[in-house]
Formats: structure tokens, sequence, C-alpha cells
């Protein structure tokens, strides 16, 4: 916990700007298997805030386990109002303590951030540099290709490869190979050439676009934890990202473990334009006097989109700023 805040510049820089008095920060978490649940399988809530003196350290308000209903972990307990020191970590974090609610570390843990900037691939040899912790802007993507189990590698690939046939022109066939003179891994797509068996492109020749749906459909294969998505219609074709909803449920029913939960942000009309969104799913981040809320879809709202409206035109507008029309007189 300690590091976490440390790395994101400290209380006063994960507190609302907003807010007043009360300077604790709560995040509480609920997992369960289907949204139709009526009682999670699991609630984590965690409240810290700063000491108020001394070393200013960012101490524990409240930690608490829930599992289906029936509280697990509840502190500060008796040992920590002894030994305050304690409050400094959480039960979460620590392997000795949280052996009755393991399965909530290993979520979190597993949970995968992409966001591919494909210059960092084309241009890797040049950039050089310190890689970010989990590689989130997939500096590191052809690494993690190569650690793959070839037969996962080319089984993932394959279905990468039938994707991108449909959604690149001219695109025929993708193969992974390893550098012969420095053992850097490399991708190779083939695209229909007028000489047989010519044509073939590494990484750094392909197109933005290609490399970032490359990135995102790999990532869908990889695993099935908690998948965040930061806008992945950039650099795409909107009629493809149109189909980016319908292509995340196809490529996922297709693996053999359970799909993985996709949180995606995005502003894209035409990714929202798409009927298959299920209204559930859909959290609108709505500009307020003071900070911004973020609340599900209402009853009226619902009653548009049952009604066969898109995303795209019932919520999607209620985003934008109120005075964005003034841009055009500045």
């Amino acid at each position: 916990m300690q590091k976490a805040i440390h790395d994101r510049g400290g209380i006063q820089k994960l507190r609302c700007l907003h807010a007043r008095k009360d300077p604790e920060v709560r995040i509480e978490v609920y997992l369960a298997d289907s949204a139709d649940d009526s009682v999670p399988l699991w609630r984590y809530v965690l409240g810290f805030k700063p000491e108020g003196k001394g070393a200013q350290r960012s101490l524990i308000s409240v930690e608490q386990v829930w599992r289906e209903g029936k509280i697990v972990l509840n502190r500060p307990d008796k040992d920590d109002k002894i030994d305050v020191m304690r409050l400094t970590q959480t039960a979460l974090e620590q392997i000795q303590v949280n052996a009755r609610f393991r399965e909530l570390p290993t979520f979190f843990g597993d949970t995968t951030y992409l966001h591919l900037v494909p210059q960092l691939l084309k241009y890797s040899d040049l950039i050089g540099g310190q890689r970010l912790d989990d590689d989130p802007f997939g500096q590191g993507f052809l690494e993690r290709v190569a650690q793959t189990a070839p037969k996962a590698r080319e089984s993932r690939l394959k279905k990468i490869e039938k994707a991108l046939a449909l959604a690149v022109p001219q695109f025929k066939e993708l193969r992974y190979v390893s550098d012969r003179v420095n053992g850097r891994p490399h991708l190779e797509a083939m695209y229909t050439h007028y000489r047989p068996n010519a044509g073939w492109q590494r990484e750094e020749q392909f197109s933005d676009g290609t490399l970032r749906l490359l990135g995102l459909l790999w990532v869908l294969l990889e695993g099935d934890s908690l998948l965040l998505l930061e806008e992945p219609e950039l650099s795409l074709n909107d009629s493809i990202v149109r189909e980016i909803p319908r292509l995340l449920q196809r490529i996922q029913r297709d693996k053999k473990r359970r799909p993985r939960q996709v949180l995606i942000s995005t502003h894209s009309e035409a990714l929202l334009s798409n009927p298959g969104i299920d209204a559930r799913g859909v959290l609108l981040l709505e500009p307020a006097q003071e900070g911004t809320e973020v609340r599900p879809v209402n009853s009226k709202e619902a009653l548009s989109l049952e009604s066969g409206f898109s995303v795209a035109e019932v919520v999607l507008p209620k985003t934008h700023p109120t005075a964005v029309s003034q841009l055009g007189l500045w």
C-alpha cells in the first residue's frame, strides 16, 4: 500500500480536488460471477488517510473483507490499536494473513492493463530506456510473445491471423520469427503480392492500427483475469472500431478457458454504436459541478436502449462538456 501511494504522488494527489475536510480515501470492490447475482461473492473495502502528525505516514482507517455477505476481516482490530505500525500495511498484501481470502490478492495481481503504443515497438532499438512495471505500454510485447510456449503461441497467432485477414487490406499470413543475428523476437506478416512468397514485413513496417489490433487480440487470448483497455479505437478505421464489442465476445467464446472481464474506457461514437452492447455493462462518467460522477444507465436511458437506440445515441452526448460548442467561437 505504501509503495502504491508513493508511486502516485501521495494522498494529496489521490484525493478528489473538491474534497473538504475529511482526508480519507476509500476504495470498495465487489466481485461476483454474474452481474445478476444479488449478493457479491467477495467485497473488499479499503480506506486510508494521513497519520496527521509526526512522519505523516499513510495509515489504514478501515479494511474489510466480506464473503457472500459475511464479514471475514474487520480492521482496525485490537492488535492494530496496540501497535499502530500494523496499520501501514494491508492484510491483503501479507501472505501470512490473507490465507482466508487469497482469491482476492490473486485476482488483483492478475489484472492486466495494456495501452499498446506502436512507436515503442517500431523504434525499440532507438528508444531503449527503462520499462515501467508490468509494461503497460507494450514496450516488451514481443518478448512477451517469445516467452509463450510454442504450441500456445502458434495457436494464438493463428486466431489473430484470421481476425486480421478480415480487418487489414491484403493481409494474408502472420508468423513469429527470431532474428538470426541478435536473437531478438519479431512478428512478420505476409501481404498479398504479385510475387509468390514475397511481401513479408516486420512489425516496424506495420501500421499503428495493425499493431494495436494485434496487441488487443493477443492480450484477450493471454489469460482469464480482469483486462483494462484504454481507448482501443485509436488508429483504427471506424468500421473496425464498430466491430470491437463483437470481436471481444467472439474471440473469447473460442477460448478453452473462461472468458475474461474487459473494462474499456472510450469516447468513440463508432464503438458505442454497436447494437449488441448490454446497458448493464455501461458506466457513464458525467461531468458535474464538483468533479465527475460515475453512474450506471438510469431507467429512462435503459428504456431508450431497449427501444433500439444505441449507447452512442443515448449516453455519449451526456459526457460532453456543457460549453464545448463555444470552442469554435474562441
